[in-house]
Parts: structure tokens; C-alpha cells; sequence
């Protein structure tokens, strides 16, 4: 069958959008193959610094005829909705429809649109250029004199060419017959920007990617990264040395070249002194090189080496020899750079940088810099005693983390924030754990990061985190669909892992509370009320409270847990402490996987629905407790379910009590039997309203007993 080959060939496109507009360039146009009853057998994008390329293999020459029954409006319908109908079916009149009869709602028109199989060169020509003219580039740009024009080309670097040609692999492809801001589609491409820049004819995907690669273009970048990687790990072995890898750098490196060329430079060895984290961080940004470390030479070492890895995209007639000195050069510059910062930054110490802070902004809502530190270090000290932490240490911590904000190496490298003041606190003779709290009290920063340990790096994370869900709730900027301008997911999650993971037994709703008080205190000047804190902590819409229950959402059901277990946990009054919760949900979720859990569930949400009902008619709440001696004279079911409900809500109550959720399963679990034969035996609606009234409550009280443990009527299925 036919196969389709594009490409689009420009001036360098960002490596940061490579890959995604490969996937988007596939996309756009599978999607509108398939909407036109074009199915392929399969597609695969390609994207290099100068062009993206598109495969699809197994196009049939010609789509095939497609017959549509389209449904219009009831025959004596309003002109408007007839004209409608007329205009989305392509019928000129009426009397171009059906009419059909429908028993229950009458006489109808009906379309029945006929379309002829069309050549798939035709419907690619068509397609194609509306593709390229609405392509979603995150930035893009207009150029030449056609830019001053109406409608021109947009792209995110200058169109140069393109190819498009179509056509089985037994005959010679034709070319896709279109054109898009004056560039016409055809079968000329070129290499490598200076290594092969002569033009290339291609005419099928096989041609045109080993015309490619002798043309020094390496068109898949999984490939570039998988020469590059294996290159630099070669060549770090073989001057003993080992390759620090990084799989970002790797990424955007293969975006920045056609025909990678890995080379090795050198810099002084004095440079070692400043941090390797700085290094790295210097070499990295500025370079885009990749650092090496002292390996199976030195018997392994941690420690870096004078070297670096660099990619060159052009294979140099000296060996590049000029292209390594060219980056040794700039790269003693930068680090000479940061030594300077390293020394000038090691001779202040780290509170007396705290002034600085006052006159930096955190929000206009929210103070300063200076101001939110203060809250941080009091909250940190508050919870220290609650982690296993000494609050002085806690205090000094909170106080100390944000300083390396204003020093110069954080200045021209942001990313080493708290990596750095934990260097700093350390040279000045700063406890361990107040070091380690520095750089610490940011994580986790991702799902994949680790969580903090130390309990003083516990306490200023927390502090740090529920100041910022607080402050920002309480100037009212939550996130809103994926917008989340300040991390405030992350920071939730955080909480929520560092809590979890540690096994941290804390009442949300206090150091919220805590945190929200020295907020209102430090914004308005005023004093706060406990009253005014649930219109942000647990009231019903928007509140913090939901919020973490939907990121403890996230959490769980990364780990296998059922979203709907959660809401019935959260459902009861004061859930809070968010071990307890995730406690509470493994135990229910073990319990559901038996089949008394999920038949007693069962029984309980038909109870539940029972009272609804009832008490909606009735006007009242059947939530007294039965009579015991009624209920003793009633049918034998409803004895034993009165009687096994006094035993297993008195059990599951005290299983609760000393936090034994499997416990209060297992007893609630007694209440199957019992309630599966209530339903089946017992008229629950009785003609005598003191009987039908203590059934009620016999059904209340089952319900009640289940809430101690969780909601049951949240639980799906």
C-alpha cells in the first residue's frame, strides 16, 4: 500500500520543542486522515534541529465511498430548524429527504448523504497545507515581504522547503500537489547545514532518510541521544574517567545537533574547590556540556574531574581541536565567575543577608520576603515537638532558609537554591540538621523526589509549605483548571508525602490555623478570630481541606487506592489527620475485597436510600436510637439485627478508638448475615407507625455504626 513521507525543513528550531511538535505534526494529520475514513497501518514523526518529518506507512490509494443517515427534524418543524438541517445534510430541498415514522414520536425527514471514495493525493493536498498554516507552535514568527500580508505563514523559524510525496513502494511516488506561503511541495531536500549542504531528491521514506544519514543527518533523536550517550561514555573511559549523566541535557543536546561529534575539554583543576554542584550547574547552563567525574582509574570517586563533555555538530577537519579549545575558553570564564561568587558568598554569613530579604516582595497580598521567614521559623518551632524535632534547631532553620535567596551564586543560578545555603550553613558551623533543613525543607519537588527525613528538615518544609496553601487561599488565588501559577499541587502533595511517608500523626486544621493566624496578623495588622479560619480550612466549596482531599487523591491512587474510598473517609466530620485517612482507606479498601465487605456495603446503601426516601416524606430525621424491646418483639431478623448491631458497633467503636481500622471492619463485618436476612424477611414500611418508625431507626442505626469507620454511601459500585 502507499506511504506518505513529509518534511518540513527550516532554520534551527528550538530543542525545546522538537519532540512535541514531531508528536503534534503526527497527530494533526492521523487524526484527519481517520476523520476522512482514511486508516493507515502506521505513523511515526521525526524531529532534528532544521526539519520534522512525518512516515505513515500503508494509505490506500483511494478512500472508500461513505454512506450517512442523518436524523433532521419532525415534519412540520419550524423553518429554521428545517433550513438547519438542509444546510449541515448538503440537501437543496425537502425533496431531497426521507420521511420516516417514528411509533412513539411522530413522522420525520431523513438525509441519506452519499459520498464518493476520493483519491487520498487529493485529500492530502488538502489537509496538508491547512496543517501547516494552523500549526500550534508554542512562539512562531513571520518573515520576509510576504509577513506584511493578511493571513501570511507563521512558523516558529523560516519555512525553507518542503517535501511531500505519495505513492506505493513499487512505483515512483507522485508528489503531494500544494503549497504554502509561496514554498511548493516537492522532492528536494538538503544535509547538513555546512557538512553536506548540497540538495538532495527524495522520493520514498527509505531514500530519504539514508540519503540523510550520507548527508550527515541523523533524522531520529532517540538515535542522536543513543550516539551521543554511548560516545561520551566511551571516551570517558578511556581517559578513566566517568560520564555524570544527565538526561535532560541529553535531550535538549540532541535537539541542538544533526550529526553529533563528541568531544572532551579540559579546565583548570584549581576550579574544584567551588561546589560540584555549582559546577555542574555552570558547565550545564552555559556550555550545554556534560561533567565527568574522577572513575575506575581513581578506584571510583564521587568527586568531579577537570573535564568535560562536549557535542559538537560538525565533523572537524582538525580533529576539533579548535572547537574544544573554543569551549575551554568560555567555560575557565564562567567558572572563574563562580569562584568569585563562592568566595565572595562564603564571606557573609547567612543571617546577616536576612535584611536583604525585607525588601524583596513575595506577593503584595502577602508581604515580604522578610516577613513570610519570620512565619515559616515560628510555625517550624511550633510543629518541632510534633515531629521528634528540637524547636530551637527547628527556629534557627525556618530562619535560615530562604538567605541564600540574595547570595550571587543563587543569583546567576537559581536552581541551586537551598543546595547552596546548606554549603554556606555548613562553612559557618551551623548544626547538621539546620544545614540539612536548608536545602531540604523545598522537597519533595516532584512525584519522583524523596521526601525529607530529618525531623528539623520535616518541620520547615511543612511550615514553608502550609504558609504558602494558607496565604494563598486566604488572598483567594487558588489554582483553577491546570492553572497553578504557584505550585500550590505541589506544595499539597508535599505535605501529603512528607505526613504519609514519615508516618506523622497532625491535625491539618491547628497548624493551618496557626500558620493562618500570624498571616491575618502580619497583613492586616489585626488579630484573628477562630471563626473567620473555616471560611478557607472546611467549609463546603473551593476550601483547603477539599483541596488536599483531592491531591491525597493523586496520592493514593498512584499507590492502587480507589478515589471514591477516599471520599467516603472524608465525608465524616473532622478527618484532618491524614495518616488516619490513608489508614482508614487501606483498611476499607481490604475490606471491600471480601464478599461480606462488599455485600454489607451493599446493605448499607440500600438503608440509606430507604431513609432518604423516608425521611424526605416523612419531613423529620430518624436519627434517635431504636427501642431495644420493640425491636425484641418484632420478626426474628430484625432481633438479631438489633441484637448484633449493639455487639458490633460496640466493638468496632473501641477497635476505632485505639486507631485498629481492620479491627472495626472485621467486626463490622458480623452485620452481613443479619442484614442481608433483615432485607429479605423484615417489611421495613409496617402498617403500625411505631413499628415502621423503629425499623427506621434500626436502619439509622446501622448506618451510624458504619460511619464511625467511613461513608458507605460514597462508595461506587
Amino acid at each position: 500500500m502507499p506511504d506518505l513521507l513529509l518534511e518540513l525543513r527550516s532554520e534551527e528550531i528550538p530543542a525545546r520543542m522538537q519532540r512535541r511538535a514531531a508528536e503534534d505534526l503526527k497527530k494533526l494529520v492521523t487524526d484527519a486522515l481517520v476523520e476522512r475514513g482514511f486508516l493507515y497501518e502506521g505513523a511515526k514523526a521525526f524531529s532534528t534541529p532544521r526539519r520534522l518529518a512525518l512516515h505513515i506507512a500503508g494509505l490506500p490509494a483511494r478512500g472508500e465511498a461513505v454512506r450517512e443517515e442523518r436524523r433532521g427534524p419532525r415534519v412540520g418543524a419550524p423553518e429554521a430548524a428545517i433550513q438547519g438541517f438542509l444546510k449541515g445534510a448538503g440537501l437543496a430541498s425537502l425533496d431531497e429527504a426521507q420521511r420516516i415514522t417514528d411509533p412513539k414520536k411522530g413522522e420525520f425527514y431523513l438525509a441519506v448523504i452519499e459520498r464518493p471514495g476520493r483519491e487520498t493525493l487529493d485529500v492530502l493536498a488538502e489537509l496538508l497545507p491547512e496543517i501547516i498554516k494552523s500549526f500550534p507552535w508554542p512562539k512562531a514568527m513571520r518573515w520576509g515581504a510576504a509577513s506584511a500580508q493578511p493571513g501570511a505563514l507563521r512558523w516558529v523559524r523560516p519555512l525553507q522547503s518542503i517535501v511531500a510525496t505519495f505513492g506505493p513502494e513499487t512505483e515512483t511516488p507522485e508528489v503531494v500537489p500544494f503549497a504554502v506561503g509561496g514554498i511548493a511541495a516537492g522532492t528536494v531536500t538538503y544535509g547538513h547545514r555546512f557538512l553536506a549542504p548540497g540538495p538532495i531528491e527524495v522520493r520514498r521514506f527509505d531514500d530519504y532518510i539514508q540519503a540523510l544519514e550520507r548527508a550527515k543527518v541523523i533524522l531520529d533523536a532517540d538515535r542522536r541521544k543513543d550516539v551521543i550517550l554511548h560516545d561520551a561514555r566511551d571516551l570517558a573511559f578511556a581517559r578513566g574517567l566517568d560520564l555524570v549523566e544527565d538526561e535532560g541535557l541529553l535531550e535538549e543536546v540532541a535537539g541542538l545537533v544533526e550529526w553529533p561529534v563528541v568531544l572532551m575539554g579540559s579546565f583548570d583543576a584549581a576550579f574544584l574547590d567551588i561546589p560540584a554542584e555549582a559546577i555542574r550547574a555552570t558547565i550545564r547552563a552555559n556550555q550545554k556540556c556534560f561533567v565527568l567525574r574522577k572513575g575506575h582509574a581513581a578506584g571510583g570517586s564521587e568527586d568531579l574531574a577537570p573535564a568535560f563533555i562536549l557535542v559538537s555538530n560538525l565533523l572537524a577537519s582538525d580533529g576539533g581541536h579548535a572547537i574544544t579549545a573554543g569551549n575551554e575558553r568560555v567555560v575557565r570564564a564562567r567558572l572563574s565567575d563562580a569562584k568569585f561568587f563562592w568566595e565572595t558568598d562564603k564571606a557573609i554569613r547567612l543571617e546577616d543577608r536576612l535584611p536583604k530579604l525585607d525588601a524583596i516582595v513575595f506577593h503584595e497580598k502577602l508581604g515580604t520576603q522578610g516577613e513570610r521567614i519570620a512565619r515559616i521559623a515560628a510555625l517550624a518551632q511550633e510543629l518541632a515537638p510534633l515531629v521528634g524535632a528540637d524547636p530551637a534547631l527547628a527556629e534557627r532553620a525556618g530562619r535560615l532558609a530562604k538567605a541564600d535567596l540574595v547570595t550571587e551564586m543563587v543569583g546567576e543560578f537559581p536552581e541551586l537554591q537551598g543546595l547552596m545555603g546548606r554549603k554556606y550553613a555548613a562553612l559557618q558551623g551551623e548544626h547538621g540538621s539546620v544545614c540539612a533543613a536548608i536545602e531540604e525543607h523545598y522537597k519533595p519537588v516532584g512525584p519522583s523526589d524523596r521526601v525529607p527525613s530529618d525531623p528539623v528538615s520535616i518541620a520547615v518544609a511543612l511550615a514553608d509549605k502550609l504558609d504558602t496553601l494558607v496565604g494563598f487561599w486566604f488572598i483567594n488565588e487558588k489554582p483553577t483548571g491546570s492553572k497553578d501559577p504557584y505550585a500550590l499541587r505541589r506544595a499539597a502533595l508535599g505535605v501529603i508525602r512528607i505526613v504519609v511517608e514519615n508516618g506523622l500523626r497532625l491535625k491539618l486544621s491547628e497548624h493551618a490555623f496557626d500558620a493562618y493566624k500570624r498571616l491575618v496578623s502580619a497583613v492586616t495588622g489585626e488579630e484573628t478570630e477562630s471563626e473567620a479560619f473555616p471560611r478557607i480550612f472546611n467549609s463546603s466549596d473551593g476550601n483547603l481541606l477539599a483541596f488536599f482531599a483531592d491531591r491525597l487523591k493523586v496520592y493514593l491512587r498512584d499507590q492502587g487506592a480507589r478515589h471514591d474510598l477516599i471520599d467516603a473517609v472524608f465525608a465524616l466530620p473532622g478527618q484532618d489527620d491524614l495518616l488516619m485517612v490513608v489508614r482508614r482507606v487501606e483498611a476499607l479498601q481490604a475490606f471491600l475485597e471480601t464478599e461480606d465487605g462488599k455485600n454489607l456495603v451493599a446493605g448499607v446503601k440500600r438503608a440509606s436510600n430507604i431513609l432518604r426516601i423516608e425521611e424526605k416524606k416523612d419531613g423529620r430525621a430518624y436519627d434517635a436510637a431504636p427501642d431495644s424491646a420493640l425491636a425484641a418483639s418484632g420478626e426474628p431478623a430484625e432481633r438479631a439485627l438489633a441484637e448484633a448491631l449493639a455487639g458490633a458497633a460496640a466493638t468496632a467503636s473501641q477497635a476505632i478508638a485505639s486507631e485498629d481500622f481492620a479491627g472495626a471492619m472485621r467486626a463490622l463485618s458480623t452485620l452481613r448475615a443479619p442484614v442481608d436476612a433483615f432485607f429479605q424477611d423484615v417489611t421495613v414500611n409496617a402498617p403500625d407507625p411505631k413499628l415502621r418508625e423503629n425499623r427506621l431507626l434500626l436502619l439509622n442505626a446501622l448506618r451510624a455504626a458504619t460511619r464511625a469507620v467511613a461513608d458507605f454511601s460514597k462508595i461506587e459500585g
